[in-house]
C-alpha cells in the first residue's frame, strides 16, 4: 500500500510524507512546537478516520493517510516525551539551584548579622573606654578616622499598659477569613465576594 505525500487539512505539508514523518527524535522543535503538531496530528486521525466509511477510493486513500498519520503521532509522542522529560531534568535543576542559593543565602545572612553584632561590640567598647578617660568630650580623633557623637532625643516607654488612653495610637486591620468561609460555602451558603475554586497542583517525581 502507497503512502500518500501529504495528509488531509489542518495538517501542514510538512507533516507525514512519504520520505517519512518529519517528526523525529533528531528535530529541534520546541516543547510547545511539538504539543501542537500532536494537537494536529490527533485532528487529522480523527477526520482520516471518519473517511473511512466512504467510498472504496476514498477510503483506501484514507487508509495510506492514516497509516503515515499515526507513524508520525508515534514519532512526535516519543519525541515529546523526550522534550518533556528533559524540561523536568531543568525545572528539577533550577529548584535545586535554588533551594542551594537560598541556604547560602541564610549562611551570608547569618555572617552578615554575626559580623554587624561583632562590630557594633566593638565599637561599644571603644567607646567606654574613651569616655572613661575623657567623660565630656564629643569627638575623638585618630590617624585615620575620626569617631564623633551625635546628640538626640527619644521616649522610652518603661510601662505601656500605665499610659492614658489619650497617649495610645489604635491600630485596627481586617482580612477575610478563609477557613471560615471555606467551610460556610462547602456547607452551602452563599458568600457575596467569595467564591471556591478548586485547582490541581503538580509535583515532578
Amino acid at each position: 500500500m502507497s503512502v500518500p505525500t501529504t495528509l488531509a487539512a489542518p495538517l501542514s505539508p510538512a507533516l507525514p510524507q512519504a520520505a517519512g514523518p518529519s517528526c523525529t527524535l533528531q528535530r529541534s522543535g520546541s516543547l510547545w512546537q511539538l504539543g501542537i503538531e500532536a494537537q494536529e496530528l490527533t485532528t487529522a486521525i480523527a477526520q482520516l478516520a471518519e473517511q473511512l466509511e466512504a467510498d472504496d477510493d476514498t477510503r483506501a486513500q484514507a487508509l495510506g493517510e492514516l497509516e503515515a498519520a499515526l507513524l508520525a503521532e508515534a514519532l512526535n509522542k516519543t519525541a515529546l516525551a523526550a522534550k518533556a522529560d528533559a524540561t523536568c531534568w531543568v525545572i528539577e535543576h533550577l529548584r535545586g539551584q535554588a533551594a542551594y542559593r537560598q541556604q547560602q543565602a541564610k549562611r551570608l545572612t547569618d555572617l552578615a548579622r554575626s559580623d554587624t553584632n561583632r562590630a557594633a561590640a566593638l565599637e561599644d567598647s571603644l567607646v567606654l573606654v574613651l569616655t572613661r578617660l575623657q567623660p565630656n568630650a564629643t569627638r575623638f580623633s585618630f590617624p585615620n578616622h575620626e569617631l564623633r557623637s551625635t546628640r538626640s532625643q527619644v521616649v522610652a516607654i518603661a510601662d505601656e499598659d500605665a499610659l492614658p488612653p489619650e497617649w495610645l495610637m489604635h491600630k485596627t486591620t481586617t482580612q477575610p477569613d478563609k477557613t471560615a468561609i471555606k467551610a460556610a460555602i462547602k456547607a452551602g451558603h452563599q458568600v457575596p465576594g467569595a467564591q471556591l475554586l478548586t485547582r490541581r497542583s503538580w509535583r515532578i517525581t
